[in-house]
């Protein structure tokens, strides 16, 4: 055997090691299922770790394996046997991200909140692991687009109703929810349409693995140009370094943050502030304004009712 061919073969054995362990990852804690890409960029976590490398540190690194490369190795798990959790592809023109409803009059209550997904594969992921009973919310893709009419109506029929908007740190992803908010201008108007995120600095923050697109030639032109052009279509908010980021080709997909770390922050993100639990001393507060057979307010009180 050549020298490329044994190097090959080390390089295979790295990355079987790699993708196995990446399964266990990607499915702590408490079975969590998960996507190929989610499996692809976990492997690449455990290839090239950043968790020494403090938050502080603006980072989005490169993959350090090829997805074709990861592929091959995934095949190869999958001929000597199943990897748990691990979700089919979505089919090729698949639609319709939700179940649908058995009982038809579930439609005439109002919809306090939905999410809707960038990415059908997320949005299938997020339904293998019951975020949309969990959180009480319908979860679609954006391909999904226009919604039924009777989950728009839904909408309509609750004060500060919000759709989610669930999307890649890119151009294309950050401008979703601005066509969100177009799609359901005329069929749900009082619905308040937020991005969940990501966005560069979320990117940035949690180093992400991010993928470069070929962007402008070299120049302090044609980079100011693109940032000009960036600004034109993309939402103010956005900081300055994180146009410049994007107008580098920069991107970073959601499947790209750890699987139960998306699941955790969708769940917070979607349900809102949660209220206090009730405790012993709530209770008893309670109590003295239950109306029938109140509190007692004290001895007097209870005197004076007793010469009634």
């Amino acid at each position: 055997m050549t020298a490329d061919g044994l190097v090959d073969r080390a390089v295979d054995a790295v990355l079987d090691r790699a993708v196995l362990a990446a399964v266990g990852r990607a499915g702590a804690p408490g079975r969590i299922r998960f996507t190929e890409r989610q499996l692809y960029y976990e492997t690449c976590r455990v290839l090239r770790p950043v968790r020494a490398v403090p938050r502080r540190v603006p980072l989005t690194p490169a993959p350090p394996v090829r997805y074709e490369r990861f592929e091959e190795a995934l095949r190869r798990q999958q001929a000597r046997g199943t990897l748990p959790g691990l979700l089919p592809p979505v089919p090729a023109g698949a639609r319709r991200s939700a179940p649908p409803s058995a009982e038809p009059d579930l439609h005439d209550y109002g919809l306090p909140r939905l999410l809707v997904c960038e990415s059908r594969s997320v949005a299938r992921m997020l339904l293998a692991n019951d975020v949309h009973l969990e959180a009480a919310c319908p979860v679609f893709a954006a391909d999904d687009l226009p919604l039924d009419p009777r989950m728009t109506a839904g909408l309509g029929r609750v004060e500060d109703a919000t759709v989610h908007v669930l999307h890649d740190a890119s151009v294309a992803g950050i401008a979703l929810t601005a066509r969100v908010r177009a799609a359901l201008r005329d069929t749900a108007p009082g619905a308040r349409v937020a991005s969940m995120g990501l966005v560069p600095r979320h990117a940035v923050a949690l180093h992400l693995t991010s993928r470069h697109e070929a962007g402008p030639a070299s120049g302090q032109g044609d980079m100011a140009d693109r940032d000009g052009r960036l600004r034109s279509v993309l939402p103010s908010a956005l900081e300055a370094r994180e146009l410049e980021w994007l107008a580098r080709g920069r991107s970073a997909e959601v499947e790209s943050v750890p699987p139960a770390r998306l699941l955790r922050t969708v769940l917070r993100l979607v349900r809102g502030p949660r209220t206090a639990g009730p405790s012993v001393w709530t209770g008893l507060r309670e109590l003295r304004t239950t109306g029938f057979m109140t509190w007692p307010a004290g001895p007097a009180r209870r005197h004076e009712d007793t010469r009634r």
